[in-house]
């Protein structure tokens, strides 16, 4: 996974095999369609809790996938900090989790303009 903040969007580009495996494609947030932004310390632990998901999930590892309604899509490692995104006017997408070690510094960025 690849993340690139411009002043227009937050793109999160996926590696082929998590489009195919986690049934995903890439995924673009205008900046201003950003809402609400928090860093979450276990964010497999996040995903494991949302409810039934389509896509790739390995417990306590690893997950690139949505959830049945398309309405969050999480890409999270274990041992990996994450970051929440709300996103506004996307429907049906309300929420991104993401594990980055950058989740800080980019949750800050996020939350500038957001």
């Amino acid at each position: 996974m690849q993340l690139t903040l411009t002043p227009e969007a937050l793109e999160i580009r996926l590696a082929r095999w998590q489009k195919i495996l986690g049934l995903m494609r890439d995924i673009t947030i205008p900046r201003s369609h950003i809402g609400d932004v928090q860093l979450v310390q276990e964010p497999i632990r996040e995903a494991m809790s949302s409810g039934l998901k389509a896509g790739l999930r390995l417990p306590w590892l690893y997950y690139a996938c949505r959830t049945i309604g398309l309405d969050q899509a999480f890409v999270v490692r274990r041992n990996v900090p994450g970051i929440s995104i709300a996103v506004r006017d996307q429907a049906p997408l309300a929420r991104v989790v993401l594990s980055t070690p950058e989740a800080p510094e980019l949750a800050r960025r996020l939350a500038e303009r957001s």
